[in-house]
C-alpha cells in the first residue's frame, strides 16, 4: 500500500470509467492504468512493471483478485518491488493483443487474466496467465513468482533486457508474411472441407473441450452453403446443440461464453454481448435459409435478452453479466429437482425435471444441474407455465453483476443483428432500438473535435481511449444494415465517413490493415491480426462494410479496397478456416457479386428480396440503388451486370436464391 493509506482506500482506479478496473479500486496493491505516467514511475524507480490484464466478466480473473490482489501481504511486496499496471482489456484490445501474443509465444497458451513483467521500457520478459496463491496442480504460486522476478531482475538485470528486447524483435518478425492469394472458389469449398473434417459428428461445432460458439464459421458455411448446397447440415447440428444444451440459457434465452464440455452441457456463464449479437444474425440467417420454427424461437429469445438485461439507459448495449453471482459462478442459474418442487409443487416439479434434465446427482457442482431442453415438451403450455414461474422465482435470487460500458464494436455487431432480425421477423421494436443504439454511438462515441471514434463509453460518457479498426468496421457494419432496413440516407452518410477514416489510417501498404490507426499509441508493436477470436477480426470486418458499401453505392474503389484486403488474408482459408471464418463469409459475397436488388414501390417484392439466401446481397427500397429506376418492379445486378427488372415473386425467387417461401 502507499505510505500513509490504509488498505481500504481507494487506489488509483477508483477514477476509471471501466467497470473491470473498478472491481480492483479498493486492493491494497497500489493500482496504476496504462499510462506514460507509469512508465515514468517504473523508470523513476528502477523496477519492473507487472501487467495485469483482463475483463469483468472473467470467472479466473475474479479469482486471482480474490486470492492474490485482496491479500494484504501480497499486495505489499508488489508495490514495494513492482509498478503495477492494470488493463481492461476490452476497453484496449491493442495493448492485450501485443501482450497476448507474447503470452502465448513464452509459453503456448493464453487466456485471462495474463500477467506480464515488463521493463520499464514495456518489453516483456516474463508472462503467464493464472497463478495461484499457493502450489498447486504443477504451477508455483504467484508469490513465489514474484520473488522470482524480482531476484531476476536485481541479479541477472542484463540477461532480462536483452530478453526483453528478443522478445520485441521477434514478435515483429512474426506479423503477417505478407504472401496473397485470389479468392476463388476452390479456395473457399477447401476452407469448407477443412471446417468438415473438424466437425463433431455427435455434438456438433467443431474440435473438443471447451466449445466456443463458432459464429464467424457458421455465417461462413451458411453462405457457402447458398452457393454450394454443402455444408447446411454442419450449421444445423451445431445451431441445435447449442441452444438445446446449457450454454443457452433455456429460462430467459441468451448464450454463455462457451460450454466447458463438448456437449455443451456446462457454460462458462457469462453472457457476453459479442456472442449474442453475432449469434442472434446467425440465428436469424439459419431460419432464412430453412425456415425452421426452432431457429426462429432461439432467435427470437435472444433478441429480446439483449433488449430486456443489456440494453442501458441511453439505449445502448451492455459489454456482458457476469460469470459470477456473489463470488460464486453459476449461483443464479443452476438448480436442483428440490428447488424445483419448492417452485412448482410435486407433479410439475418432477415433470420439469426430466424435461430439462435435472438430475439428483447434477450435472454442475454440488449436486446442481444445468437446465437443458434436449427434445422439445410432450406438452408445450405446461412448459410455458413452469418457464415463468422458475424465471420469476429466478430473479428473486442474487443477480450476476452487469459490466455496463458500451463497447462501439460489438454494438455495431447488436445493430446489424436486430436491424436484420427486426425486418425479417416483423419486431420494429428491434428496428428502433438497432436505430437508438447507432444515435448513441453517434452522440456520444464520435468526437467532433478530430472526427474519430472512442471505444468505449458509460453512462453517456465517452472513455479516452481511441477506437481501433473494429470499432470503425462493426459500426459501419451496424450503419449499412440499418441504411437497408429503414432507407435512411444518414446511415449510409455515416458508414462512408467511418470507411474513409480506416483506408485513410489503418491501411498496411500492401492491402491489408493494422489493428491500429496511424497516429494511435504506440506500442512496442503494431498490433496486425488477420485471424477471428471472440470477434470477427478488423480486417475481416473491415473487408465486409467495404464490400456493402460498395455494392449500395457503385464505388469501385471500396469493392477494390476489400479484395485487396481479403488476398492478404486468403492463405488462411483452408489451413485455419476456424479462425478465417468471417474473411470466408465476405469471401462468398465477393464471389457472389455481391446481389444487388433494388426493389421500387412493391412491398410484396421487397419482402421476397429479404428472404434471399444470396451471400452478402443488399436489399434497398430507397437509395442510391433506386434512384431513377421506374416504380412498380424489383433489380437485381450482380457485379456491374444486370437482369431485367422483373414484377414476377417467383421469378425473383429464382433470381436470389429464396428457398423457404
Amino acid at each position: 500500500m502507499r505510505p500513509g493509506h490504509a488498505a481500504s482506500m481507494p487506489n488509483r482506479l477508483a477514477e476509471s470509467t471501466s467497470p473491470y478496473l473498478q472491481q480492483h479500486q479498493d486492493n491494497p496493491v497500489d493500482w496504476w492504468e496504462w499510462s506514460p505516467e507509469a512508465f515514468a514511475e517504473a523508470v523513476r524507480r528502477d523496477v519492473p512493471i507487472l501487467l495485469s490484464i483482463g475483463y469483468a466478466a472473467c470467472h479466473w480473473c475474479h479469482v486471482m483478485a480474490h486470492e492474490s490482489f485482496e491479500d494484504d501481504a501480497t499486495a505489499a511486496y508488489m508495490n514495494e518491488h513492482f509498478v503495477n499496471v492494470k488493463v481492461d482489456r476490452e476497453e484496449r484490445p491493442d495493448v492485450d493483443a501485443v501482450y497476448m501474443e507474447a503470452v502465448q509465444a513464452m509459453t503456448g497458451h493464453g487466456g485471462w487474466p495474463m500477467t506480464s513483467f515488463l521493463t520499464p521500457k514495456g518489453e516483456p520478459f516474463f508472462c503467464g496467465t493464472y497463478w495461484p496463491d499457493v502450489p498447486k496442480h504443477g504451477m508455483p504460486s504467484f508469490r513465489q513468482v514474484l520473488e522470482s522476478i524480482v531476484r531476476t531482475w536485481q541479479e541477472r538485470r542484463e540477461e532480462v533486457l536483452a530478453a526483453g528486447a528478443d522478445i520485441v524483435r521477434r514478435l515483429s518478425e512474426s506479423g503477417p508474411v505478407g504472401t496473397t492469394a485470389a479468392v476463388t472458389p476452390e479456395l473457399l469449398d477447401a476452407a469448407a472441407a477443412s471446417l468438415r473434417s473438424s466437425y463433431d459428428e455427435q455434438s456438433g461445432g467443431f474440435g473438443s473441450a471447451p466449445k466456443f460458439p463458432p459464429s464467424m464459421a457458421l455465417e461462413f458455411l451458411l453462405r457457402h452453403a447458398a452457393r454450394t448446397g454443402d455444408g447446411l447440415d454442419l450449421v444445423s447440428g451445431t445451431c441445435e446443440a447449442m441452444a438445446r444444451g446449457g450454454m443457452y440459457d433455456q429460462l430467459a434465452g441468451g448464450f454463455a461464453r462457451y460450454s466447458v464440455d463438448r456437449h455443451w452441457v456446462v457454460p462458462h456463464f457469462e453472457k457476453m454481448l459479442y456472442d449474442n449479437a453475432l449469434l442472434l444474425r446467425v440465428y436469424v440467417h439459419w431460419w432464412r435459409a430453412t425456415g425452421s420454427d426452432f431457429a426462429r424461437r432461439i432467435a427470437l429469445e435472444t433478441g429480446d435478452f439483449l433488449l430486456r438485461d443489456l440494453r442501458t439507459p441511453e439505449g445502448g448495449f451492455a459489454s456482458a453479466l457476469d460469470a459470477d453471482t456473489d463470488g460464486v459462478e453459476g449461483l443464479t442459474y443452476v438448480w436442483t429437482p428440490e428447488q424445483l418442487v419448492d417452485v412448482l409443487g410435486d407433479d410439475d416439479g418432477a415433470w420439469a425435471a426430466a424435461q430439462l434434465e435435472v438430475t439428483p446427482g447434477g450435472t454442475f457442482e454440488h449436486g446442481a444441474s444445468v437446465l437443458q431442453r434436449l427434445q422439445e415438451p410432450d406438452d408445450l403450455s405446461r412448459y410455458e407455465r413452469a418457464r415463468a414461474a422458475l424465471l420469476a422465482a429466478r430473479a428473486d435470487r442474487p443477480q450476476p453483476g452487469r459490466d455496463d460500458k458500451l463497447v462501439c464494436a460489438w454494438n455495431g455487431l447488436a445493430i446489424a443483428a436486430l436491424a436484420e432480425g427486426g425486418v425479417l421477423f416483423d419486431r420494429p421494436d428491434w428496428v428502433e432500438a438497432a436505430d437508438v443504439c447507432a444515435d448513441v454511438l453517434l452522440n456520444v462515441h464520435w468526437a467532433s473535435e478530430d472526427q474519430r471514434l472512442r471505444r468505449v463509453s458509460r453512462d453517456g460518457k465517452a472513455g479516452a481511449h481511441a477506437g481501433v479498426l473494429e470499432d470503425y468496421a462493426g459500426y459501419a457494419e451496424g450503419l449499412l444494415a440499418l441504411h437497408q432496413v429503414t432507407g435512411d440516407a444518414g446511415r449510409l452518410e455515416g458508414a462512408k465517413h467511418l470507411l474513409r477514416v480506416v483506408l485513410e489510417r489503418f491501411g498496411d501498404g500492401n492491402g491489408g490493415f493494422f489493428d491500429t490507426a496511424d497516429d494511435a499509441e504506440q506500442l512496442v508493436r503494431r498490433p496486425q491480426d488477420p485471424a477471428d477470436n471472440a470477434t470477427p477480426s478488423g480486417l475481416a470486418a473491415a473487408a465486409g462494410a467495404l464490400l456493402t458499401y460498395a455494392a449500395l453505392t457503385g464505388s469501385d474503389d471500396h469493392r477494390a479496397a476489400a479484395g485487396a484486403a481479403l488476398a492478404t488474408v486468403a492463405p488462411l482459408f483452408a489451413r485455419h478456416a476456424r479462425f478465417a471464418g468471417w474473411s470466408c463469409a465476405v469471401a462468398e459475397a465477393l464471389l457472389a457479386g455481391p446481389a444487388e436488388v433494388a426493389v421500387v414501390a412493391r412491398p410484396d417484392l421487397l419482402a421476397v428480396a429479404r428472404r434471399t439466401t444470396s451471400p452478402g446481397a443488399v436489399v434497398v427500397d430507397q437509395g442510391p440503388l433506386v434512384e431513377g429506376r421506374p416504380p412498380g418492379a424489383a433489380y437485381v445486378c450482380r457485379g456491374f451486370v444486370c437482369d431485367a427488372p422483373t414484377t414476377d415473386e417467383s421469378r425473383l425467387r429464382d433470381q436470389l436464391r429464396v428457398v423457404v417461401p
